[in-house]
């Protein structure tokens, strides 16, 4: 199991996330968005800030609709930066509403964010950092590749010995799957 399978187990916030939702593909546009987001927020912070900020974070960034937030102006902007509710760092306020101007201008380029993801794939980390710096602000190493695993786009999210993985598998066909875990590591 790796460890956050062993370290999520019956935690309060990680537990839940850890069961229901990482390493699950996922197409809907707002939950994507919000999936990117949440990995830009916990950049430099803990993953358990971010769940336990998660709802003040959906109600300030209007439920995470894209077109909601690329129209957001810099009242927003400044209601943003005094809400405690919600991580107060500029660069990723700018970054979260440049990113939903661009999941909207994803819908009229490339058939919407879903189908972009789907088109990329099958890539490696390094490929995939690249393509979604060429789309995406506040984008790196790390933050893309945990935002992949999430998905399913990217192996690891759970060890093989986790019953969420053997889950994930009996319930969906994680995108990883179609090239294989190993595929991933060879050079």
């Amino acid at each position: 199991m790796s460890l956050y399978c062993d370290f999520a187990r019956g935690h309060p916030l990680h537990g839940p996330y850890h069961d229901r939702e990482y390493g699950r593909p996922i197409t809907d546009e707002t939950a994507l968005f919000e999936r990117l987001s949440l990995e830009i927020m916990q950049a430099g912070l803990s993953w358990e800030l971010v769940l336990k900020k998660r709802e003040g974070l959906r109600a300030a960034y209007a439920g995470f609709s894209p077109d909601r937030v690329a129209s957001f102006s810099a009242r927003d902007r400044a209601r943003l930066m005094a809400d405690p509710g919600v991580i107060r760092n500029r660069l990723k306020i700018e970054a979260t509403i440049a990113n939903a101007a661009a999941v909207v201008a994803m819908r009229q380029r490339d058939g919407g964010f879903a189908a972009w993801l789907a088109a990329q794939h099958p890539l490696r980390k390094p490929d995939w950092v690249r393509r979604l710096k060429t789309r995406f602000r506040f984008v790196g190493g790390e933050i893309a590749g945990e935002f992949l695993k999430s998905l399913g786009y990217l192996p690891g999210a759970h060890g093989a010995d986790c019953p969420v993985h053997r889950s994930i598998l009996r319930q969906t066909k994680p995108p990883w799957i179609d090239v294989g875990a190993d595929w991933y590591s060879q050079q």
